[in-house]
């Protein structure tokens, strides 16, 4: 009888532990028009989620604007060096052109497609150059497929997502940017 209930507590624990973790990979991405739910891909792309939660959790990704976006493929943002419209240092100009202090990764490609609703990571021409900008997809772009590092995807509030203010010419260039009002653990 006490050996059952010894295997019942750690059942419970074990339960409780996994629950804990699993909750650490969903967050909220807190827009003007709602909240959306991301869940991230640990196992897919480690260093990149390990990354992205760090900047949420230092709340480096609040206040930063929504950059480049163009209608029909993409929503960029996550210049936490120059994409804050809450600095006084705030340059809409240089914003997409930053990221954080923190080193560059390493490239993290995988076979999960870049669909409507996938979060990946932004680079320059270099692989291993992600930092913290990062794109939400609008429609599937297989083209980006195993190009960029895809580390999780919107689950819930993609109307939210569409409703992010459009950009202009082909680069997407967006004046007067929706932004990110905070990005937080579920």
């Amino acid at each position: 009888k006490n050996m059952i209930k010894k295997v019942f507590i750690v059942f419970i624990f074990a339960l409780f532990i996994n629950q804990s973790n699993a909750e650490e990979n969903f967050m909220i991405l807190k827009l003007k028009d709602g909240n959306v739910i991301i869940e991230l891909f640990e196992d897919v792309a480690p260093k990149h989620v390990q990354r992205f939660k760090k900047l949420s959790l230092e709340k480096k990704y609040d206040g930063v604007v929504f950059h480049r976006v163009l209608d029909g493929f993409m929503a960029q943002t996550g210049d936490v060096q120059y994409g804050n419209s809450t600095l006084d240092s705030f340059d809409l100009r240089r914003a997409g052109t930053g990221g954080s202090e923190y080193p560059d990764l390493k490239a993290e490609f995988s076979a999960i497609p870049h669909e409507r609703g996938t979060l990946s990571m932004a680079r320059s021409a270099d692989p291993n150059s992600a930092n913290s900008q990062f794109f939400i997809c609008f429609k599937a772009s297989a083209f980006l497929d195993r190009q960029y590092s895809v580390f999780g995807k919107v689950i819930k509030g993609m109307e939210f997502v569409d409703l992010i203010k459009k950009g202009e010419g082909s680069n997407g260039e967006v004046s007067e940017p929706d932004k990110i009002i905070s990005i937080v653990v579920k």
